[in-house]
């Protein structure tokens, strides 16, 4: 990378939208615990402090060493980061008195000065924090306020440290600040002197380089999910090495109907080197008699571990020099790895095929892992790769194994697998699929009674899901018109046998998650 913007991370649940939004403007960023600051190198341009669910009042606050930023680099400090930098400097910060969390209008707003350029008199911005900065350090100016809060931004003063410093007590990353990407531009090209050389053309060129001088004449082996990360990074590595790149493409027996003999058609059609490997009786034979969300996704793990360890000694027998493990982990993954919270034990506990490295003794290259979902789906644009395929809605790596609540049978994912090809083909034939982030069908373990003709039934029920959201880590329930629901639910209980009753979810993420399990 030419440049980026280094972002010290203090938990902010907002930390991972500030790099998004920065790398909208074609610039590279970087998120770092807030207490492992790597070397200011030439390609740092500019540093952000993120916001905190901690108060700087705490005796146990989050603290970094400012002696390594200020002066070295410019920097912005958004709400804790603010507040830090106020109290570090002989500012006073205090509980307020009332929380300030929601929309409030700039004022006094110090018009010439290059953060604030563009920026409207009353411009909306979106407040969220317990304290507030009563008086800044003699060092530092103010640039503007609220109408309930006399400190909303202020900057060091000329001079003062040798690079700017702005501090702001608002969040400009989130969509409820109007002119909030105005004031992030300001700082990452005007303030810190970034060209927006980031691009997908940009990143595929480097990348295709990078990975030629890692890989050298190895050979790559890649386990294929079907899925947009696991594509774009298969096709990434097949640019660079070409036959190189093996792939493996694994029926577990819980995909989607048809969905095998498809999605291995379309990566021969993209000219991918992949082996199929029908395992769905192991992966039926494995779940019997498992119910629990965590121990089916645990043994679908484990078995997916088995067969592609096995698929891979049969590779090997016929001399191909494997070195490296392909991946399709992206920057969420990694973020969550490194978060100041510690590593998550439980996120994508199959999804990231944990072990394989240890079991198969390969080095893992990750072509994508610095690439958040929606900058995935524009290198695979700029890669070529169909849009039905980078289009697809997410689907989670146990596949329908979480979307059968109890355990999983054959008889159960067949019935699952009609009913959720009519909703998917219907969601597309109404032209919605593109209008939701993802959707799916939840086979429940309940039975209730119907009524066909003249005789009663007694069979199952499925919920339909749909949610909109950007990263997954928040939700909203898709309002789908009614008339479509109606015609969905018609169909499956007139074509599926053994379901009589279709419900619609309409919980939010949190409190509720996207998947039932």
């Amino acid at each position: 990378m030419s440049e980026k913007i280094l972002i010290l991370d203090f938990g902010s649940q907002y930390t991972q939208l500030i790099a998004r939004r920065i790398r909208e403007l074609n610039v590279y960023s970087e998120i770092v615990p807030y207490n492992k600051i790597p070397e200011l190198d030439d390609s740092i341009k500019g540093i952000i402090l993120s916001g905190s669910p901690f108060s700087v009042t705490d005796e146990n606050a989050l603290r970094t060493r400012l002696g390594l930023l200020i002066g070295k680099r410019p920097v912005l400090g958004i709400c804790y980061g603010a507040q830090y930098i106020a109290q570090h400097f002989g500012g006073k910060v205090e509980r307020s008195l009332k929380r300030e969390y929601g929309k409030a209008r700039l004022s006094r707003i110090h018009k010439t000065d290059p953060l604030l350029r563009d920026i409207p008199r009353d411009s909306q911005v979106w407040m969220s924090h317990g304290d507030t900065i009563m008086h800044i350090p003699e060092q530092f100016e103010l640039l503007a306020g609220t109408e309930s809060i006399d400190v909303a931004a202020f900057r060091a003063r000329e001079g003062a440290f040798g690079q700017p410093v702005y501090c702001i007590q608002f969040h400009p990353e989130v969509s409820h600040s109007l002119d909030g990407m105005a004031l992030l531009r300001n700082f990452v090209k005007d303030i810190a002197g970034c060209h927006s050389e980031w691009t997908p053309a940009a990143f595929v060129e480097n990348t295709i380089e990078e990975l030629r001088t890692q890989i050298g004449e190895s050979h790559v082996l890649m386990g294929l999910s079907g899925g947009v990360d696991s594509t774009v990074a298969a096709t990434l590595l097949h640019h660079a090495i070409g036959g190189q790149l093996i792939c493996i493409f694994v029926d577990n027996g819980l995909l989607r109907k048809n969905e095998y003999e498809d999605v291995l058609h379309s990566y021969r059609d993209m000219g991918l080197n992949v082996v199929g490997v029908d395992a769905k009786a192991h992966f039926y034979r494995e779940l019997r008699g498992v119910s629990s969300p965590e121990e089916k996704r645990k043994v679908i793990g484990r078995v997916f571990i088995e067969v592609f360890e096995q698929k891979a000694h049969q590779l090997e027998e016929e001399d191909r020099a494997i070195k490296w493990l392909g991946q399709g982990t992206i920057y969420p993954d990694v973020i969550e790895s490194v978060s100041v919270h510690g590593p998550s034990v439980t996120i994508k506990s199959h999804h990231n095929v944990g072990g394989l490295p240890e079991v198969l003794k390969l080095r893992i290259v990750e072509p994508l892992r610095m690439l958040f979902k929606d900058e995935v789906r524009r290198v695979g644009g700029e890669l070529g790769i169909p849009k039905e395929i980078l289009g697809r809605h997410p689907f989670p790596g146990p596949g329908l194994g979480i979307r059968i609540l109890g355990e999983v049978t054959p008889e159960k994912v067949a019935l699952l697998q009609e009913a959720d090809a009519i909703y998917i083909d219907n969601l597309r034939k109404a032209g919605l699929y593109d209008e939701v982030w993802q959707a799916g069908t939840i086979l429940l373990p309940v039975q209730s009674v119907g009524v066909m003709g003249d005789e009663r039934t007694y069979e199952q029920a499925v919920a339909l899901r749909a949610v909109n959201s950007l990263d997954g880590m928040t939700a909203e329930w898709s309002r789908l018109p009614f008339d479509f629901l109606a015609t969905v639910s018609s169909e499956i209980i007139n074509n599926v046998k053994g379901i009589n009753r279709v419900v619609y979810d309409i919980s939010t993420k949190p409190p509720a998650t996207i998947e039932w399990e």
